[in-house]
């Protein structure tokens, strides 16, 4: 029978969430200070933007899928609202659309720092590989 994950505090797994928290941010405050160093300032504003809304989309993702499994009892199927799921992506994408409205130089640093969520789990990947590496326990 499969054991729930333990995300207290100490436990891989919350270590390995506060890790993830902290690259995205640094990965957004890196893309920012090379955008406004080596581009333009709409380059850096637009990573920036673009980090941010990285890191509300993830808290958004990660409060809704809370609330489904918290609200379920042991051992039965969750109910899903594919509203409040879809609902997410019409936001962000109507806010997208609206930073290409305004100025369409934006959009790419905006969607580039968007991925820096991408960029955190293979850096927290490549950080648990090489920290594993060694330890035959496996964290």
């Amino acid at each position: 029978m499969n054991e729930p994950v333990d995300t207290k505090e100490g436990t891989p797994a919350s270590i390995s969430h506060v890790r993830l928290i902290a690259i995205m941010g640094l990965v957004a405050v890196a893309g920012t200070v090379i955008g406004f160093a080596f581009f333009s300032v709409k380059a850096g504003a637009g990573f920036a933007i673009g980090g941010v809304l990285s890191i509300v989309n993830y808290y958004w993702m990660k409060h809704s899928l809370r609330k489904i499994f918290e609200n379920t009892e042991e051992g039965v199927k969750p109910k899903f609202a594919g509203s409040n799921y879809v609902m997410r992506y019409v936001a962000f994408a109507t806010l997208i659309a609206f930073i290409y409205l305004i100025d369409w130089h934006l959009l790419v640093p905006v969607i580039l720092g968007l991925t820096s969520f991408a960029f955190a789990v293979v850096i927290e990947g490549f950080i648990r590989i090489f920290t594993t590496f060694g330890n035959k326990e496996g964290i």
